[in-house]
């Protein structure tokens, strides 16, 4: 059994499941990969991300402990994210997961020309390049 602020859980998958359970959070991660970020250029690089849905999901990961939130006393007021340690080391989830959409695209689907620019960004986030 597994236990984590008053929640139980059955198995370490659950726990994952329950942290990621929804598009929004690994997407908000995806883009916290290569450098921290203040809430409007996240907003920008997921536009189809709601303002109210993006700032929901940062306070669960925040108290999750996938992301810090750091404000700073200026005028007008700074708050910029980034991952913590754990947030970091899901980077080579992140490099599994790419390895695995190729190898599903490839056998039910198909790979077509202008996929390198994607592979430039993975290349640079996770270190991946095929």
């Amino acid at each position: 059994m597994y236990k984590i602020n008053d929640k139980e859980y059955d198995c370490s998958v659950a726990v994952t499941v329950d942290i990621f359970n929804d598009k929004w959070k690994l997407s908000i991660i995806w883009h916290l990969l290569d450098d921290e970020k203040r809430f409007k250029d996240l907003n920008e690089e997921i536009p189809e991300i709601t303002q109210k849905t993006l700032t929901i999901k940062l306070k669960e990961l925040e108290q999750k402990n996938i992301i810090n939130r750091e404000v700073f006393a200026v005028v007008p007021p700074k708050v910029v994210y980034s991952l913590t340690p754990a947030g970091e080391r899901l980077r080579p989830v992140f490099k599994e997961m790419f390895n695995w959409g190729i190898s599903y695209v490839k056998e039910h689907g198909e790979i077509t020309s202008d996929h390198k620019c994607c592979e430039v960004e993975i290349s640079k986030k996770i270190g991946v390049m095929n």
